[in-house]
């Protein structure tokens, strides 16, 4: 029987550690900087949230999850007036719990005003690992214009190289088609990076459809890009001029004297070379002597 209340305890996550019985309700003035279990219906999203789609099947695991362990991590809200919360950053965890029937989840309690909220609700985002390119685009975007760092004050916010907060950037002066896709999964971050040194915006969708049609890769697409700009195919090899009949005639001969046989190659020019082989020091002294 005590191994089964343990089982259930551990299974209830967070929830097992925090006294609900005090602090269900949330309506003690004390709450801010605390972890308490807060009732879900006490709490509204954050309007300032980054992330507008969520994966239903992503969601739909993180649901099992909670309903196996309990919330491991706790949401973060702010007190607002009325004994009522705004989430902070958890929103999945938050539609998680709702999805299989929870009435509470663990939150922490902390008071921000609305930039703050909102510099929190996306540099939480960011961190994430599954966010597309655009996606982190457009949230350093709101970092930029709507709280004012600079670039630099980025980077080092989310703890991110300054060039590569750049490269994020200017993916969103792609077409929207384009960006579309690299939501979609069509293409990656690599090729996209790779479009946005074209100017033409009829250029890039022409190069994107072909990236979709041929299936290239960022390689394929990078060359694709540079011959576009430069006018000079990148991917034609130089072709070797076909072996003239004298050089043909005489190999053999020359074969025989070495004792071995040799290769002729021969540029388009008609310029060319005639490799000996040998097989060890022994060999080689013999052709030495040859030539002598």
């Amino acid at each position: 029987m005590a191994k089964a209340t343990k089982k259930q305890a551990l299974g209830r996550g967070l929830s097992a550690l925090l006294n609900e019985n005090s602090t269900s309700n949330a309506s003690a003035g004390n709450t801010v900087g605390n972890i308490i279990e807060l009732g879900l219906n006490n709490i509204e999203v954050n309007p300032f949230q980054p992330r507008s789609y969520f994966n239903e099947e992503a969601l739909t695991e993180l649901s099992n999850s909670i309903k196996e362990l309990g919330v491991i991590q706790p949401i973060t809200v702010r007190k607002l007036e009325d004994n009522s919360f705004q989430l902070v950053s958890g929103e999945r965890r938050f539609r998680a719990s709702k999805l299989i029937g929870n009435q509470t989840i663990p939150a922490y309690i902390r008071t921000a005003n609305d930039q703050e909220m909102l510099e929190m609700a996306l540099v939480e985002n960011i961190q994430r690992k599954n966010l597309d390119p655009i996606e982190v685009a457009l949230s350093y975007q709101r970092l930029v214009e709507e709280i004012k760092l600079t670039q630099e004050e980025l980077s080092t916010r989310v703890g991110k190289k300054r060039s590569t907060v750049t490269n994020y950037l200017r993916l969103l002066k792609l077409d929207p088609i384009i960006q579309t896709g690299m939501r979609d999964g069509f293409l990656s971050m690599g090729h996209g990076r790779a479009l946005i040194n074209i100017d033409s915006i009829e250029e890039q969708l022409v190069i994107y459809e072909k990236i979709l049609k041929d299936k290239l890769s960022v390689r394929q697409t990078e060359e694709l890009v540079k011959e576009l700009k430069t006018g000079t195919p990148t991917t034609k090899k130089e072709t070797k001029s076909s072996v003239p009949s004298f050089v043909k005639s005489g190999v053999p001969t020359i074969s025989e004297f070495f004792g071995h046989k040799i290769s002729v190659s021969v540029n388009a020019k008609g310029k060319g070379k005639i490799s000996i082989p040998f097989h060890s020091e022994e060999d080689f002294n013999r052709i030495k002597k040859l030539l002598e």
